[in-house]
């Protein structure tokens, strides 16, 4: 049975970033309808560590990553939820004096653009963290860093986009997405068949096929973080824990389980399907022991994984389509969306309703990965709320 809406804007992909971008948008005025071919956040926006982290991007997100936090602060206002987001630190281990050279260069370099980072010596850091491990000589600290339930958040972001009034539809797998005259025109396989002015891809890894369907082929990949978690121990590891070149990373929450991770897993972009792989985890597992030692005892309970987009500069496409007037990408967050998610949802309103966002994006024009330089594809109509 063929169901048919006319909406403002219509978004495919209901991970946080979607989400987000459906919540600002209804609640400025403008009518949506999201379409997610799962559950909301059943992919990369759930599946994933869960650090909410400024420390450690590539300093052209930094902006956002900053921007990001301040929306993370203030969740329960914004979603009903504090999904679990503690300010527990971000401490990043040097294990090596390389390490420390690296580490030291980056907060010299993120203090100019606003972050302030914290240098602890090896003396330090077996006085204030003696459970970590000998390999570690050295660490940064973001004090304002911390982590949050990767499975809750955008399941809260979609809710409260609902209450605001948007239609948030799971299970509606889109088959087709198409420019329609002056709107778009989205058919889905339940039946729903979507007319709107603008239309957002937000698709994670297969925000690449959306892109490719409006004439913008990009390089992208498939990746899946293999994730582990232990049973609930005593509490111990008060920071979350990242190391220089990013091979293991580890959290406790306040249940007591531990959770960590490293490597990739399997994963099928067309069968839709991916699952965590043994020798994988069996690394990932002897390096946070070598990190944390007080782990060797651990019953690890539960172990996954699910499906993300890379690109080959490891930064994301967002911003507006160079060949669709009204068309928006925000995909590819190459395994470090989690904490920028709030805000990209933020920065699509902006484009939306003004033709322009507050923060840089010009690093993430989808462009840079055209040999034909070609201008922006103009909004129409951007701050018409319809």
């Amino acid at each position: 049975m063929t169901e048919r809406l006319e909406v403002d804007v219509a978004i495919i992909g209901g991970g946080i970033a979607g989400c987000s971008a459906a919540l600002h948008l209804r609640r400025n005025g403008l009518s949506v309808c999201l379409m997610e071919k799962g559950a909301l956040g059943s992919q990369a926006s759930g599946v994933n560590f869960g650090g909410v982290r400024q420390q450690g991007r590539d300093f052209v997100e930094l902006p956002l990553a900053i921007r990001s936090h301040e929306i993370w602060g203030r969740l329960p206002e914004l979603v009903g939820t504090d999904c679990e987001f503690v300010p527990s630190g971000h401490l990043k281990l040097a294990r090596s004096d390389a390490d420390l050279d690296e580490l030291e260069r980056y907060a010299a370099d993120a203090a100019a653009l606003g972050l302030e980072l914290e240098m602890i010596g090896a003396g330090r850091v077996r006085a204030e963290y003696p459970w970590l491990g000998d390999a570690v000589i050295g660490a940064s600290l973001a004090a304002r860093d911390g982590q949050a339930n990767p499975r809750i958040v955008a399941p809260a972001f979609g809710r409260a986009a609902r209450a605001a009034g948007a239609q948030v539809r799971e299970s509606a797998k889109v088959l087709e997405a198409a420019r329609d005259g002056e709107s778009f025109s989205v058919r889905c396989a339940d039946g729903l068949e979507v007319s709107a002015r603008f239309l957002v891809n937000t698709a994670g890894a297969w925000g690449g096929e959306i892109a490719a369907a409006f004439g913008e082929p990009v390089p992208i990949a498939t990746t899946a973080p293999n994730m582990l978690v232990t049973e609930p121990l005593p509490p111990l590891i008060t920071r979350s824990i990242g190391v220089c070149g990013g091979d293991v990373y580890v959290r406790q929450v306040q249940r007591g389980n531990v959770v960590l991770g490293g490597g990739h897993g399997w994963a099928d972009l067309a069968l839709e399907r991916s699952r965590p792989l043994t020798d994988v985890s069996a690394r990932a597992i002897d390096k946070a022991i070598q990190v944390v030692p007080w782990l060797a005892s651990a019953l690890v309970i539960r172990s996954w994984t699910g499906i993300e987009g890379q690109m080959p500069d490891h930064l994301p496409v967002i911003g507006f389509s160079r060949t669709t007037s009204n068309l928006i990408h925000a995909f590819g967050f190459s395994g470090h969306g989690f904490q920028l998610g709030p805000v990209i949802g933020m920065i699509i309103d902006e484009l939306i309703r003004n033709g322009a966002s507050e923060s840089p994006l010009g690093a993430f024009d989808i462009g840079r990965f055209s040999a034909v330089e070609r201008p922006l594809a103009a909004p129409a109509d951007a701050g018409n709320g319809g």
